[in-house]
């Protein structure tokens, strides 16, 4: 199965649960996440089904509608580039999520929150196996080359939150513009299915953001591996949330 031909799989599962009235519905996103992993191989692509499951599951309490469904799966497949529901993140962290997201036209804060999710869960403090520090949890020598002072205390932190997500912002903005020069040269095998784009510059942008550009370059799209395909998924299926569908909870 190519790279595309996978990530068309997770989107028709989740389109599919529109068509029949019953979008979400636990046992009917289990068998469809259980069918990606039989036809991908790739068992990590059960997680973002999953985690767009509990996103309509948890917070007040409220049951979402259909249409709440519908406007979280249209967010699942767009371009990220939607407004950023302040309640769902950290109150101290909203302008900094907010700036990175601005930096460049092809990256929104909704994507910059959804990747701090991913990447520490808003943990200020997470210390990764491989030296990353921070909320945005960057190797030590990515943030060298993208980290800035930007909250002025006259020190460059990726334990500082200012820094840390204003780095993830420059780095994943450059990542999404090689992406582009990718799709305007032809190197990528881009196609659309049902009217969703697959392979778009922000898919190739988040997969070399998790295991390099280079990789994306040789794939000629989203490699077709759980790291690559799993976190763009993963990231995506945390779009609604941010952009505050279904009723989530603030986080504290």
């Amino acid at each position: 199965m190519s790279s595309g031909e996978s990530s068309t799989a997770v989107r028709d599962t989740a389109a599919a649960g529109v068509g029949c009235g019953c979008l979400f519905a636990p046992l009917a996103l289990m068998g469809a996440g259980v069918a990606v992993i039989i036809l991908g191989g790739f068992g990590v692509l059960l997680a973002p089904l999953i985690a767009l499951y509990l996103l309509f599951h948890h917070g007040t309490g409220a049951k979402p509608t259909d249409d709440d469904g519908k406007q979280a799966l249209q967010i699942f497949q767009g371009d990220g580039k939607g407004a950023l529901d302040t309640t769902t993140v950290p109150a101290d962290l909203v302008d900094h999520i907010q700036k990175a997201g601005a930096l460049c036209d092809a990256v929104g804060p909704i994507v910059i929150a959804a990747q701090i999710e991913k990447a520490s869960a808003f943990n200020k403090d997470l210390v990764g196996k491989n030296g990353e520090q921070g909320l945005s949890q960057l190797p030590p020598d990515i943030f060298n080359q993208y980290g800035k002072d930007d909250d002025g205390n006259d020190k460059v932190s990726a334990l500082d939150a200012a820094d840390s997500i204003m780095a993830q912002g420059r780095y994943l903005c450059d990542l999404v513009d090689q992406g582009q020069k990718l799709i305007d040269g032809g190197g990528v095998d881009q196609s659309t299915d049902g009217g969703t784009t697959i392979n778009t510059a922000l898919d190739l942008g988040l997969a070399g953001y998790a295991v390099g550009m280079d990789k994306v370059r040789e794939a000629k799209g989203v490699p077709n591996t759980n790291e690559a395909q799993g976190y763009v998924l993963a990231v995506r299926a945390q779009f609604a949330k941010f952009q505050g569908i279904g009723n989530p909870s603030a986080t504290e």
